[in-house]
């Protein structure tokens, strides 16, 4: 929800994850490059919603197991009229935040349809704790298969304690990013509890190694022209020769303002700092333009234009120099004292078991369920097409998964999962009905969704130069008219799904 672990991790966004200490790397601190949907910053003078519970099986899949948890969820009845459709948010890789029930476009569509609105908040992330910590034995319980039953057994739970039980009430789901990718597959494998899916930026299609990510990133930077790709490409190259050196890996340690001094004896550490220097570019390009600045999110004036302008400008130095520069916008931006790289911190940090640490907010958790189901590895196995080194290749995100989690997970587990994912969902060759696929151009994670109707009755909407989840977030008066028309199509799909059959 993902190259090095790095980017595999980069599903937390600063808005929900903002606690993460010092001993984690920078990337954890909430520049993402898969996307959690961002938390929402509420209209002035509005109040939330308040946290809702429900008691949840542990195991959906072994009825002897009878031990339960507490599930958190939202509601909004505020546009509700009698008989109307239910609207479900699925959670994902984060915090809830009931922000969400009051703003986006799907409130826009529930005020138009007089829903009901839900959101289920994804076992194992925010509040929702079904195990006493987050140990590899407790850990056999996050998957999505287990997320796809809770909301099953929600959907039965809410439509009783809200009497929503009308036969003509029709249900659609909402997901964004991995969320999107449940709200496609739980249409799939739950297609009589729910009438329609909105699966907006979905990774579809589970990937060991996403090395097609850096391609996406490198066109997007090209559209300003061929010198970025070619200036990072020759900073790449004079770093790599300079950390050869002691005089020069204690430049590069000072120009980069690292944290910790560069192990090259561990390759691993070389990998962190190149992996961590290309994800300045590659969370831009992700969410490049988008509409987060509602949520309070920062960082979103940081554009392809603004640090491609950066790398451009001769008069910023040599094109290391520039390099550097934008690495110390990207720190300050995100007011980090300096740039995380060592290795043994990370995994340190993402070792940790405990519902109190930093890496319970998320990292540990998204990180277990690439391990065992989806991979998503955002790796530098492009070749030399790519500009940022052949560093942080696929078996740097293999090796961090060994070592967080046990020598047990290694290449040919992570692959068995990969391989049932796609089994049990379908991948590619998914089969199924009354779901749309929107997904951004700019969004590199558009090349594991669908951009091309899955069939007449499931069309993918794809919007050219609109970044990750861009659909989902409230409209404004800049956003290009391919985007105001992606909202307008779906508002219209629900419609023709909650009519009578």
């Amino acid at each position: 929800m993902a190259a090095s672990m790095k980017t595999v991790l980069n599903l937390v966004l600063i808005s929900v994850l903002v606690s993460f200490t010092s001993s984690l790397p920078r990337f954890l601190h909430g520049r993402p490059k898969h996307g959690l949907l961002g938390a929402p910053k509420l209209p002035q003078g509005s109040v939330p919603p308040p946290d809702m519970w429900l008691k949840q099986k542990l195991t959906h899949f072994n009825y002897a197991d009878t031990r339960t948890w507490q599930q958190r969820y939202f509601v909004n009845d505020t546009f509700y009229k009698p008989n109307g459709p239910i609207f479900l948010m699925i959670g994902g890789e984060g915090t809830a935040n009931p922000a969400w029930m009051l703003q986006g476009a799907w409130i826009e569509y529930a005020k138009k349809y007089h829903a009901i609105c839900f959101l289920l908040e994804h076992r194992y992330y925010g509040k929702s704790h079904p195990t006493p910590d987050l140990s590899v034995d407790n850990l056999q319980f996050l998957s999505s298969e287990q997320a796809l039953a809770d909301l099953a057994y929600f959907i039965q739970y809410v439509k009783h304690k809200y009497n929503l039980m009308s036969k003509d009430q029709k249900l659609i789901t909402f997901g964004g990013s991995y969320p999107g990718s449940l709200s496609a597959w739980f249409r799939v494998k739950y297609p009589h509890l729910v009438d329609g899916a909105v699966a907006t930026s979905a990774p579809i299609f589970a990937q060991l190694n996403f090395k097609e990510y850096l391609q996406v990133v490198v066109s997007s930077l090209a559209t300003t022209g061929p010198g970025c790709n070619k200036n990072i490409k020759m900073a790449t190259d004079t770093i790599t020769k300079m950390i050869s050196t002691d005089t020069g890996r204690k430049n590069v340690e000072k120009m980069f303002n690292l944290c910790d001094p560069l192990d090259t004896s561990q390759y691993v550490d070389g990998s962190n700092l190149f992996s961590n220097l290309a994800g300045n570019f590659e969370g831009v390009v992700q969410y490049n333009k988008d509409n987060r600045a509602f949520e309070g999110a920062i960082g979103t004036n940081i554009t392809i234009d603004t640090i491609c302008g950066i790398m451009n400008d001769e008069s910023n130095g040599s094109p290391i120099e520039r390099y550097a520069k934008v690495n110390s916008l990207m720190l300050s931006t995100y007011s980090q004292k300096c740039l995380d790289n060592s290795y043994n911190k990370m995994i340190k940090g993402l070792q940790a078991t405990a519902w109190n640490s930093s890496a319970s907010e998320g990292g540990r958790q998204w990180m277990y369920q690439t391990c065992t189901e989806f991979g998503f590895f955002q790796s530098s196995d492009l070749g030399d097409v790519q500009p940022f080194g052949n560093f942080f290749n696929l078996k740097f995100s293999i090796q961090q998964c060994m070592d967080v989690f046990g020598a047990k997970f290694n290449q040919e587990l992570i692959q068995m999962g990969i391989n049932r994912s796609n089994t049990n969902y379908g991948g590619y060759g998914m089969k199924a009905t009354k779901i749309v696929f929107p997904n951004g151009s700019i969004d590199p994670w558009h090349f594991l969704g669908f951009t091309k109707d899955l069939s007449a009755e499931s069309p993918a909407i794809y919007i050219q130069g609109t970044a990750h989840c861009a659909n989902m977030y409230p409209a404004t008066s800049d956003d290009l008219p391919q985007l105001v028309q992606a909202r307008a199509t779906i508002e219209k799909l629900i419609g023709t799904w909650l009519s009578p059959n």
